[in-house]
């Protein structure tokens, strides 16, 4: 997929509303070759994905190994509005808490006062933490109204050729 592409799909009003979202799923395979799938909290800085992990999290020697991710956002009711994204992790190993994560978990409904002990706690916890940035290589939009998975546009297609004979 060619960059002008992705930006494209990126930049439509729907993926923005879902780039801003609090939650994603991050697909990887791990060291031992099976693949995995994580609910991880992200932010979307305009060109890449970022999602915050401890330096000891498992994912990141699987990440390390083979650094192809895909990324699904998606919500909740029917029918559901997905972003698929994929690309490659890249970690960058950071001192203290990084920026996104705090901006990341600042969507979640706190009072003044339990914010500030929340993030008392989470500097208390982490010397640091590996920021996982992901740079979108492919992307797709799915709202079941303009756009559909690829299969199913397929049988959309066979649908119209039938009719057409």
């Amino acid at each position: 997929m060619r960059p002008d592409e992705i930006t494209e799909v990126l930049h439509r009003p729907l993926s923005q509303e879902l780039l801003a979202r609090d939650l994603t799923r991050l697909a990887y395979v791990a060291k031992d070759g099976t693949p995995r799938n994580v609910p991880i909290a992200f932010t979307w800085n305009g060109s890449h994905i970022v999602m915050c992990t401890t330096k000891n999290a498992p994912k990141l020697a699987s990440l390390r190994a083979d650094p192809a991710v895909a990324l699904t956002v998606d919500t909740e009711v029917h029918p559901p509005k997905i972003l698929l994204i994929r690309g490659r992790a890249e970690l960058d190993v950071v001192d203290g808490i990084p920026q996104e994560y705090l901006q990341m978990n600042g969507s979640y409904t706190m009072t003044a006062e339990q914010r500030v002990q929340w993030e008392a706690e989470v500097r208390s916890l982490y010397d640091g933490m590996v920021r996982i940035v992901v740079t979108p290589t492919w992307a797709k939009l799915i709202d079941f109204e303009t756009t559909l998975p690829s299969a199913v546009e397929e049988l959309v297609r066979q649908r119209e050729e039938r009719q057409r004979v």
